[in-house]
């Protein structure tokens, strides 16, 4: 056995190789620094055959092999790896469920134009509860006569807003768990179906990625994929292949990174000899060599597994951990080699070595391969329990327990007097306020606005709500980078400012989990959108469905629109948690991130044994979730018009 790709193959690897040399190199500093989708060079791919390389002719495909889809993937990653992942991608993610689980009409009505290069593919499993454990899907779709409403969102989906089809996975039998989940093909365009922001990323910035979100959107029934319950098992499926094209990726950017370093170190002048005649290099090169070498045959195998019918889960999951660590070592080894060359912008190796770092989190992180690899040698190991967790207990929103309370009235006005009504119940004063500019960390309350704010001019209303509401001005980070409505540091998110004071109200945001992490510490939410499916609403105490261009002159009006008094200094308001009955222990609660002390349960971690009243804890003992001292904890009372 030669170990040797065919003529076919390598002629194939010549064609593509021209082309990203030819095509995509002389535009790829530009594609990297605007995050510029390249339109015309997929459009060329598809011309080319390129789209569609494994799949039969009879469906538009060029009825090549799995390994002409890996080379092909390699060599445009070795140009430019957000170009080779927009081909992996639409190819192995957004059309081999289709080409695998398809009926014939799915088959002639979708796979034909992804196949062709005419249509773009996508797949839409990742939520923001539900990354490596695909098992957490919060999409729900509910069958109603010839249609599945379906209601959710989807996060890190590569290929959007670009794509056309999506592999879009929901649950439609809720309870039990993987088996009820399903898989649909939904088109870009029908009604709800809307993208968020493309994601400003480290790397592959050419490849286009962004949050796809669903409002009540009809799936014909006949976009069913396979069976109802079988989604779990499309996934894994589909991702088993997905991991060849990633592997590629990773091998294209570390064989890009090593030739780049190599001509450098020809070139190179330094003690009156080029440094690839200097040990250190040369013995980093010989290196890189062999990592490559050896990456490219676990791809390669892979790929002519898959082809041939075998069980290759294991070997694509060790291709794709080995090629994409390898692809981390060479790149950096390669811009090493550049010195302080390399660490400019407009460098090749600058790219690869921020490109390359995708390539071990997506698809499965490297970790999740162990765990595939590991599956596939000793069976699969069970499932730890949680030191700690309650029995019984289940993950909550990002923000923790809410009350969840969205108000249904005849009319937004009822709305209004409604929110405000029990606002004030909880304590709220609104006859105090803050200035508007208050710095969002330092701020007891803030009135926040996300896209759905839609122009500049409907700020001036957003500010007079501000006003009413006592509180300073804050907004998502699309509205602040994009939009640049307000400035950069009053935007609210995990990557922007915190808020950790009492209330915060929601206008026009989705709910994107980057932004729920800065809010999670906020004493109480409150949700102000259209869309009914928002995932603000999952995490908020209270919530309006509707036009925020309709209620915020509703709610100032509410709130008073009179000049307010100087609000005391920040005391924080103990977070309200929904309750059927007040039990009968004394209740404390952590003024910090709202968590209850619980003496049936005790705190098993800091060896409180179930039983323990909080009167009889440590006087060290502090807050499992936030360490703040027991000394701060607020004892919780329970007014009778609290449920």
């Amino acid at each position: 056995m030669l170990f040797k790709t065919s003529q076919e193959h390598e002629d194939l690897r010549k064609a593509v190789r021209d082309f990203a040399e030819t095509e995509v190199k002389p535009i790829a500093f530009q594609l990297d620094q605007n995050s510029e989708f390249p339109d015309e060079i997929v459009k060329k791919m598809g011309e080319n055959g390129w789209m569609g390389l494994p799949y039969p002719k009879e469906y538009g495909g060029a009825g090549k092999d799995v390994l002409s889809y890996a080379i092909a993937v390699e060599e445009l990653s070795r140009v430019d790896g957000g170009t080779g992942v927009i081909l992996s991608a639409h190819t192995s993610l957004g059309s081999y469920p289709i080409e695998a689980f398809g009926t014939e009409e799915q088959k002639k009505k979708y796979l034909v134009p992804l196949a062709q290069g005419k249509a773009i593919g996508a797949f839409g499993l990742t939520e923001p509860d539900a990354g490596s454990d695909a098992s957490g899907t919060k999409t729900v779709a509910e069958l109603d006569g010839d249609y599945y409403i379906l209601n959710g969102n989807k996060i890190f989906i590569t290929n959007a807003p670009k794509a056309d089809f999506y592999v879009v996975f929901a649950v439609t039998t809720p309870g039990i768990g993987s088996h009820g989940i399903s898989a649909f093909i939904v088109e870009r365009g029908w009604e709800g179906f809307t993208f968020g922001d493309p994601y400003d990323k480290l790397g592959i910035r050419s490849s286009s990625t962004a949050e796809l979100i669903f409002n009540n959107v009809k799936v014909p029934k006949e976009n069913l994929l396979g069976q109802e319950g079988q989604g779990f098992r499309i996934a894994l499926q589909t991702l088993d292949g997905g991991r060849i094209g990633i592997a590629s990726q990773a091998l294209g950017i570390a064989q890009g990174a090593y030739e780049v370093a190599l001509k450098y170190a020809k070139e190179r002048v330094q003690f009156g000899k080029p440094i690839a005649q200097q040990q250190a290099v040369a013995f980093k090169l010989a290196d890189m060599a062999t990592k490559i070498r050896a990456a490219r045959f676990l791809v390669y195998s892979a790929a002519e597994m898959k082809q041939n019918h075998e069980n290759y889960g294991m070997e694509s999951a060790m291709a794709k951990k080995y090629a994409s660590q390898v692809a981390l070592e060479v790149v950096n080894e390669a811009l090493q080699i550049h010195g302080g060359n390399g660490y400019l912008k407009g460098m090749e190796v600058e790219r690869f070595y921020r490109d390359a770092k995708i390539t071990t989190i997506y698809e499965g992180t490297n970790e999740i391969q162990n765990v595939v690899i590991a599956a596939n040698i000793i069976g699969k190991m069970p499932k730890e329990k949680k030191r700690g967790a309650a029995p019984g207990k289940k993950e909550g929103p990002i923000t923790g327990v809410r009350k969840r309370h969205i108000i249904k009235a005849d009319s937004p006005q009822e709305a209004v007097n409604e929110l405000v009504e029990n606002l004030k119940k909880d304590g709220y004063d609104f006859s105090v306020g803050i200035p508007i500019d208050t710095p969002i960390s330092e701020a007891e309350r803030v009135v926040s606005v996300g896209k759905g704010i839609g122009s500049a001019e409907n700020m001036k209303a957003a500010k007079a709500l501000a006003h009413a509401a006592g509180a300073a001005l804050g907004s998502s980070r699309p509205v602040a980078e994009n939009m640049k409505l307000v400035p950069l540091e009053r935007y609210v998110g995990m990557s922007g400012q915190k808020f950790k004071g009492n209330l915060y109200i929601a206008l026009g945001i989705s709910g994107a989990s980057q932004h729920l992490k800065g809010i999670k510490d906020a004493s109480t939410i409150v949700a102000i959108n259209t869309n009914a499916g928002a995932h603000i609403f999952k995490n908020a105490d209270y919530g309006i469905v509707g036009d925020i261009h309709e209620i915020m002159p509703l709610l100032t009006e509410a709130l008073g629109k009179g000049e307010k008094k100087p609000a005391p200094p920040m005391k924080k308001v103990r977070r309200s948690k929904p309750r059927k009955l007040a039990p009968n222990y004394g209740v404390y609660v952590c003024p910090g991130c709202g968590y209850e002390y619980d003496p049936n349960y005790g705190d098993p971690e800091g060896e409180i044994d179930p039983g323990t009243t909080f009167e009889k804890l440590p006087d060290d003992w502090a807050c499992p979730e936030c360490q703040e001292e027991k000394k701060n904890f607020i004892k919780a009372d329970f007014p009778a018009d609290r449920k």
